[in-house]
Protein backbone atom coordinates (compact mmCIF):
# COMPACT_ATOMS: atom_id res chain seq x y z
CA UNK A 1 0.00 0.00 0.00
CA UNK A 2 2.86 2.25 0.98
CA UNK A 3 4.34 1.99 -2.43
CA UNK A 4 1.13 2.52 -4.17
CA UNK A 5 0.93 5.78 -2.83
CA UNK A 6 4.48 6.60 -3.19
CA UNK A 7 3.77 6.21 -6.67
CA UNK A 8 0.99 7.95 -7.17
CA UNK A 9 2.28 11.10 -5.66
CA UNK A 10 5.66 10.34 -7.40
CA UNK A 11 3.08 10.64 -11.01
CA UNK A 12 1.37 13.78 -9.45
CA UNK A 13 4.70 15.77 -9.29
CA UNK A 14 5.55 14.59 -12.72
CA UNK A 15 2.07 15.93 -13.72
CA UNK A 16 3.11 18.93 -12.03
CA UNK A 17 6.95 19.47 -13.67
CA UNK A 18 5.34 18.73 -17.07
CA UNK A 19 2.72 21.79 -16.30
CA UNK A 20 5.47 24.21 -15.04
CA UNK A 21 7.79 23.65 -17.60
CA UNK A 22 5.54 23.85 -20.17
CA UNK A 23 4.84 27.67 -18.14
CA UNK A 24 8.85 28.23 -18.14
CA UNK A 25 8.62 27.20 -22.19
CA UNK A 26 5.59 30.27 -22.28
CA UNK A 27 7.29 32.77 -20.61
CA UNK A 28 10.79 31.95 -22.19
CA UNK A 29 9.25 32.31 -25.97
CA UNK A 30 6.46 34.55 -25.21
CA UNK A 31 7.16 37.03 -22.08
CA UNK A 32 9.83 39.98 -22.20
CA UNK A 33 12.85 39.46 -19.73
CA UNK A 34 14.44 41.35 -17.97
CA UNK A 35 18.33 40.88 -17.16
CA UNK A 36 18.67 42.75 -13.82
CA UNK A 37 18.31 40.79 -11.12
CA UNK A 38 19.43 43.31 -7.81
CA UNK A 39 16.61 42.79 -5.12
CA UNK A 40 15.27 40.94 -2.30
CA UNK A 41 14.04 37.93 -3.13
CA UNK A 42 11.79 35.38 -1.37
CA UNK A 43 10.02 32.05 -1.97
CA UNK A 44 7.94 29.67 -0.27
CA UNK A 45 9.00 25.51 -0.55
CA UNK A 46 5.76 23.51 -0.59
CA UNK A 47 6.49 21.16 2.23
CA UNK A 48 2.48 19.31 2.20
CA UNK A 49 3.39 16.77 0.36
CA UNK A 50 6.25 15.32 1.96
CA UNK A 51 4.80 15.96 5.59
CA UNK A 52 1.32 13.92 3.33
CA UNK A 53 3.45 10.72 2.24
CA UNK A 54 5.77 10.44 5.75
CA UNK A 55 2.61 11.03 7.99
CA UNK A 56 0.55 8.06 5.97
CA UNK A 57 4.20 6.00 5.61
CA UNK A 58 4.33 5.94 9.37
CA UNK A 59 0.23 5.21 10.22
CA UNK A 60 0.52 2.39 8.04
CA UNK A 61 3.80 1.03 9.52
CA UNK A 62 2.35 0.63 12.93
CA UNK A 63 -1.14 -0.41 11.39
CA UNK A 64 -3.60 2.24 12.55
CA UNK A 65 -6.87 1.99 11.30
CA UNK A 66 -7.63 2.66 7.34
CA UNK A 67 -6.97 6.31 6.44
CA UNK A 68 -6.41 7.33 2.69
CA UNK A 69 -4.09 10.10 0.87
CA UNK A 70 -7.27 12.36 0.73
CA UNK A 71 -7.98 11.77 4.49
CA UNK A 72 -4.67 13.19 5.17
CA UNK A 73 -4.61 15.87 2.52
CA UNK A 74 -7.75 17.22 4.67
CA UNK A 75 -5.65 18.30 7.72
CA UNK A 76 -1.94 19.25 5.90
CA UNK A 77 -2.39 21.58 3.73
CA UNK A 78 -0.34 25.17 2.91
CA UNK A 79 2.61 23.87 5.12
CA UNK A 80 5.55 26.20 3.37
CA UNK A 81 9.10 27.13 4.41
CA UNK A 82 10.25 30.67 3.65
CA UNK A 83 13.71 31.29 1.73
CA UNK A 84 15.05 34.55 1.02
CA UNK A 85 17.53 35.29 -1.82
CA UNK A 86 19.66 38.47 -1.76
CA UNK A 87 20.72 39.58 -5.42
CA UNK A 88 23.26 42.76 -6.05
CA UNK A 89 24.34 43.33 -9.60
CA UNK A 90 28.17 44.75 -9.29
CA UNK A 91 28.58 44.63 -13.26
CA UNK A 92 26.92 43.57 -16.43
CA UNK A 93 25.82 39.68 -15.91
CA UNK A 94 27.75 39.57 -12.56
CA UNK A 95 27.19 40.42 -9.00
CA UNK A 96 27.01 38.82 -5.89
CA UNK A 97 24.55 36.98 -4.05
CA UNK A 98 23.64 35.64 -0.38
CA UNK A 99 20.74 33.05 0.01
CA UNK A 100 19.18 31.22 3.57
CA UNK A 101 16.29 29.64 4.58
CA UNK A 102 14.64 31.22 7.41
CA UNK A 103 14.76 29.40 10.38
CA UNK A 104 11.73 31.22 11.59
CA UNK A 105 9.47 29.77 9.20
CA UNK A 106 10.61 26.39 9.52
CA UNK A 107 9.99 26.31 12.81
CA UNK A 108 6.35 27.64 12.38
CA UNK A 109 6.00 25.33 9.38
CA UNK A 110 7.26 22.37 11.14
CA UNK A 111 4.81 23.11 14.26
CA UNK A 112 1.80 23.64 12.07
CA UNK A 113 2.70 20.35 10.24
CA UNK A 114 2.53 18.12 13.56
CA UNK A 115 -0.40 20.17 14.83
CA UNK A 116 -2.60 19.15 11.90
CA UNK A 117 -1.01 15.54 12.24
CA UNK A 118 -2.39 15.49 15.63
CA UNK A 119 -5.77 16.12 14.57
CA UNK A 120 -6.06 13.50 12.29
CA UNK A 121 -3.97 10.93 14.73
CA UNK A 122 -6.66 11.81 17.25
CA UNK A 123 -9.11 10.95 14.52
CA UNK A 124 -8.07 7.82 14.25
CA UNK A 125 -7.57 6.85 17.87
CA UNK A 126 -11.09 7.80 18.34
CA UNK A 127 -11.97 5.43 15.53
CA UNK A 128 -9.70 2.63 16.98
CA UNK A 129 -10.99 3.03 20.35
CA UNK A 130 -14.56 2.60 19.33
CA UNK A 131 -13.70 -0.28 17.27
CA UNK A 132 -12.48 -1.49 20.82
CA UNK A 133 -15.56 -0.58 22.57
CA UNK A 134 -14.69 2.32 24.12
CA UNK A 135 -17.67 4.04 25.85
CA UNK A 136 -16.30 6.97 27.10
CA UNK A 137 -16.13 10.44 25.88
CA UNK A 138 -14.74 11.09 22.57
CA UNK A 139 -14.70 14.61 21.64
CA UNK A 140 -11.46 16.32 21.28
CA UNK A 141 -10.94 17.65 24.83
CA UNK A 142 -11.28 13.93 26.35
CA UNK A 143 -8.81 12.17 23.61
CA UNK A 144 -6.58 14.70 24.55
CA UNK A 145 -6.82 14.23 28.22
CA UNK A 146 -6.71 10.90 27.35
CA UNK A 147 -3.20 10.97 25.24
CA UNK A 148 -1.79 13.16 28.14
CA UNK A 149 -2.64 10.49 30.72
CA UNK A 150 -0.98 7.88 28.50
CA UNK A 151 1.83 9.21 27.29
CA UNK A 152 2.55 11.80 29.66
CA UNK A 153 2.25 14.52 27.43
CA UNK A 154 0.32 16.44 24.38
CA UNK A 155 -0.23 14.82 21.26
CA UNK A 156 1.86 17.02 19.40
CA UNK A 157 4.99 16.46 22.00
CA UNK A 158 3.65 12.81 21.23
CA UNK A 159 4.19 12.89 17.70
CA UNK A 160 7.43 15.24 17.34
CA UNK A 161 9.52 12.85 19.88
CA UNK A 162 8.58 9.49 18.95
CA UNK A 163 6.50 9.36 15.38
CA UNK A 164 7.90 10.63 12.39
CA UNK A 165 10.20 13.61 11.26
CA UNK A 166 7.71 14.94 8.93
CA UNK A 167 9.60 17.58 7.48
CA UNK A 168 13.12 16.90 6.20
CA UNK A 169 15.68 18.33 8.97
CA UNK A 170 16.46 22.85 8.60
CA UNK A 171 20.40 21.38 8.12
CA UNK A 172 19.36 19.66 5.41
CA UNK A 173 17.79 22.49 3.60
CA UNK A 174 20.43 25.15 4.33
CA UNK A 175 22.77 22.96 2.95
CA UNK A 176 20.66 22.95 -0.31
CA UNK A 177 19.79 26.53 0.00
CA UNK A 178 22.00 28.78 2.63
CA UNK A 179 25.27 30.17 1.12
CA UNK A 180 26.79 33.53 -0.51
CA UNK A 181 29.43 34.44 -3.06
CA UNK A 182 29.28 35.74 -7.09
CA UNK A 183 27.38 34.85 -9.26
CA UNK A 184 27.16 35.33 -13.37
CA UNK A 185 24.19 36.01 -15.82
CA UNK A 186 25.05 34.47 -18.98
CA UNK A 187 21.88 33.10 -21.82
CA UNK A 188 19.30 32.33 -19.29
CA UNK A 189 22.10 30.60 -17.35
CA UNK A 190 22.61 31.83 -13.20
CA UNK A 191 25.88 30.52 -12.40
CA UNK A 192 25.99 30.68 -8.82
CA UNK A 193 29.81 30.04 -7.35
CA UNK A 194 29.33 29.31 -3.36
CA UNK A 195 32.13 30.52 -1.15
CA UNK A 196 32.37 28.26 2.07
CA UNK A 197 35.56 29.13 3.94
CA UNK A 198 37.61 28.61 1.54
CA UNK A 199 36.31 26.01 -1.02
CA UNK A 200 33.90 27.14 -3.97
CA UNK A 201 30.86 24.69 -5.08
CA UNK A 202 28.95 26.34 -8.40
CA UNK A 203 24.81 25.58 -8.88
CA UNK A 204 23.87 26.64 -12.58
CA UNK A 205 20.20 27.01 -13.25
CA UNK A 206 17.90 28.52 -15.65
CA UNK A 207 16.51 31.32 -15.08
CA UNK A 208 13.75 33.73 -15.88
CA UNK A 209 12.83 37.37 -14.79
CA UNK A 210 9.51 38.73 -15.30
CA UNK A 211 8.89 42.11 -13.76
CA UNK A 212 8.76 40.93 -9.97
CA UNK A 213 9.29 37.22 -10.37
CA UNK A 214 12.32 35.65 -10.74
CA UNK A 215 12.13 32.03 -11.86
CA UNK A 216 15.07 29.17 -11.24
CA UNK A 217 14.22 26.10 -13.18
CA UNK A 218 17.22 24.34 -11.99
CA UNK A 219 19.24 22.41 -15.19
CA UNK A 220 17.77 18.56 -14.59
CA UNK A 221 14.54 19.15 -13.09
CA UNK A 222 14.31 15.56 -11.19
CA UNK A 223 11.90 14.72 -8.73
CA UNK A 224 13.38 12.89 -6.09
CA UNK A 225 12.21 9.33 -4.72
CA UNK A 226 12.52 11.05 -0.70
CA UNK A 227 10.95 14.39 -1.79
CA UNK A 228 13.71 15.96 0.26
CA UNK A 229 15.53 18.13 -2.23
CA UNK A 230 15.12 19.21 -6.33
CA UNK A 231 11.86 21.63 -5.43
CA UNK A 232 12.34 23.27 -9.14
CA UNK A 233 11.22 25.28 -10.68
CA UNK A 234 11.71 27.64 -7.79
CA UNK A 235 9.31 31.15 -8.11
CA UNK A 236 11.03 34.04 -6.06
CA UNK A 237 8.99 37.28 -5.56
CA UNK A 238 10.85 40.11 -5.16
CA UNK A 239 10.29 42.48 -2.11
CA UNK A 240 9.41 45.97 -2.29
CA UNK A 241 11.85 48.58 -1.26
CA UNK A 242 10.25 49.93 2.11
Amino acid sequence: MGKTIKNAIFILLLITLSISTAFLAYLHFFASGEKELSGEWTTNLDMTEHAVVTALDWLQDIEAVSVSLEDMESYMHGLTIQVNLSIEQTGRGEGTFKCNVSPESYEACNQAAYEAFAMAFQELLTERLSMAGYTGSTDKEAIEALVTETFGMSTVSYLMDYGPKLLPSLEDLQAEYDGSGTYEADEDILTRAFDDGGAVTTKAEYYIRKDSTLILSGESGVVSDDFVSDYYPIIYEQTPNE
